[in-house]
Parts: C-alpha cells; sequence; structure tokens
C-alpha cells in the first residue's frame, strides 16, 4: 500500500445506487452443479432458473409445514 492517497478528485457517492440489493455469490458443490447444470439444459433453461425454482418449491414445503 502507498503511504499515502490522493482524494482531492474524489466525488463522494459516485457508486451508491439507491434501493440496490446485492446479491451475495451462492457456491454449489461440483457434483451438484454439474447434475443441476443437466437438468436445466434438458429441460432448456438456466442453471439458475432451475434453482430458483427449486428453492421456491421447498420454501413452499416449509412453510405449508409451519416451520
Amino acid at each position: 500500500m502507498k503511504q499515502e492517497y490522493d482524494f482531492s478528485k474524489a466525488e463522494r457517492g459516485r457508486f451508491y445506487k439507491a434501493g440496490l440489493e446485492l446479491m451475495p455469490p451462492i457456491h454449489l458443490d461440483p457434483r451438484v452443479a454439474r447434475y443441476l447444470a443437466e437438468r436445466a439444459k434438458a429441460r432448456g433453461i438456466s442453471l439458475s432458473r432451475l434453482v430458483n425454482e427449486l428453492l421456491e418449491k421447498d420454501i413452499e414445503l416449509i412453510e405449508s409445514a409451519g416451520g
């Protein structure tokens, strides 16, 4: 690191976006990722869409069980 940094031309809030929701990365086990990627390809949908559909079903099951 430098001893000093020049912030004299910095612009406060330059990258701030009100209401922006950050999406953290999700890391799948390689075996799980391969399996789901194959299922998504067979259905003609993206891996993200398949994972979201599966998780939405799990949420419904959890909520219907009172959890």
